[in-house]
């Protein structure tokens, strides 16, 4: 059910870069103003989600996601009948606003629900919203697209279905409080490492982050201005390589929590950021057809890893999983909004595709991998 509202809460939230083309054609906008949207949701997102995450962590509060979902529905229907760019703004720091409840609660919902495998279940959990992430752009091209802005609202019924679901949810979580309090109070017992290490790996971390979601930006806020500049395409068929891309992207999810239980969650992390890096930099010089291959295999290796960095993150402070999930969450979507809006303002002085060319090197950010401290043992069988 968890994954289920992640896919719906992703499938809104990723209605508003698809229908990108639409809305520059509507209001005259420039890359930098497109860049200003995805700031605005964004950092929305990102400022709320730790103090989301502080506050539950002392005083949990089981229908929050309820009240989250809601406030994502009134940015939906808003976004719909936008008539001015400010307003436009307003319907992005809503959807945001809703997405800061949403994640660190249903972190921590999803890391209760875990039995132990707690990167299976972050995996299953986060797949969601891949998956719903991946169908925006679809639907956009289908159903948006051909009839206009106020189609929108008709998505509507997503988020209504979602705070259903998350009503129920609601009320698991409330009744397994109790439990999941006795058992951050054991972890956090068991805590070992010393401060100055927990704090340079945090660094570390928040550095590959920035490394995955700044280049992840650079597709899924331009990746189809990208292909109607370089291959000229129309806006449905760019879309159509736009949800390819992310399809890859929710597989990838899917696989990086379970073999980070089974092997270690820092080799899925080395090999997720630094992997990516001999397909990144070719995609700026290959033709239609391996730019399509090469954006699955980059959405596919380097989507995995945001699991296992959760999840390692949290085995670091252990007992504080609300703060962790919405601070990493919470930059993780922070760096994907500043790099929309740097990225957007430089492709309007230098091109789409030179953006593409400098974005290339990012993912050689993971050499810092080599100092995160091996967190677990293996766990083959």
């Amino acid at each position: 059910m968890l994954s289920t509202c992640h896919l719906l809460n992703d499938l809104i939230q990723s209605l508003l870069p698809a229908i990108y083309p639409l809305l520059k054609e509507n209001f005259a906008l420039s890359f930098a103003q497109i860049g200003l949207i995805t700031l605005t949701f964004q950092l929305t997102a990102s400022l709320l989600q730790p103090l989301v995450g502080i506050y539950t962590d002392r005083h949990p509060l089981p229908y929050s996601l309820v009240i989250g979902m809601a406030c994502t529905l009134c940015g939906l229907l808003l976004l719909a009948h936008a008539p001015t760019f400010p307003v436009l703004l307003l319907a992005a720091a809503l959807v945001g606003s809703g997405s800061s409840v949403f994640h660190p609660e249903s972190s921590r919902v999803a890391r209760m629900a875990s039995g132990g495998q707690h990167g299976l279940a972050q995996s299953v959990f986060q797949v969601g919203g891949n998956l719903g992430s991946a169908l925006g752009p679809l639907l956009a091209a289908y159903l948006v697209m051909p009839r206009g802005q106020t189609s929108v609202e008709w998505f509507a019924i997503a988020a209504l279905v979602a705070m259903v679901l998350l009503t129920r949810i609601g009320r698991w979580y409330g009744t397994h409080l109790s439990a999941h309090r006795a058992a951050q109070a054991a972890a956090k017992a068991g805590s070992r490492l010393p401060r100055r290490t927990i704090v340079m790996t945090l660094v570390v971390l928040g550095l590959l982050i920035f490394s995955k979601y700044f280049y992840l930006a650079s597709i899924s806020s331009y990746y189809t201005f990208y292909l109607m500049e370089r291959f000229k395409l129309d806006a449905q068929a760019a879309q159509l390589h736009l949800f390819v891309f992310l399809g890859a992207v929710a597989a990838g999810t899917l696989a990086g929590g379970p073999i980070g239980d089974r092997i270690g969650r820092k080799y899925v992390i080395w090999g997720s950021i630094l992997g990516v890096l001999p397909f990144t930099l070719l995609l700026p010089h290959a033709n239609l057809m391996w730019t399509s291959l090469l954006s699955m295999l980059i959405g596919l290796i380097l989507s995995s890893a945001f699991a296992a960095i959760l999840v390692y993150a949290q085995e670091l402070v252990p007992g504080r999983t609300g703060v962790i999930a919405g601070l990493f969450f919470g930059f993780a979507f922070g760096m994907g909004g500043l790099g929309a809006a740097v990225l957007g303002a430089l492709a309007d002085h230098i091109g789409i595709e030179a953006v593409y060319a400098i974005c290339a090197w990012l993912p050689a950010i993971g050499l810092l991998a080599w100092f995160l401290p091996q967190m677990e043992t293996s766990r083959r069988r």
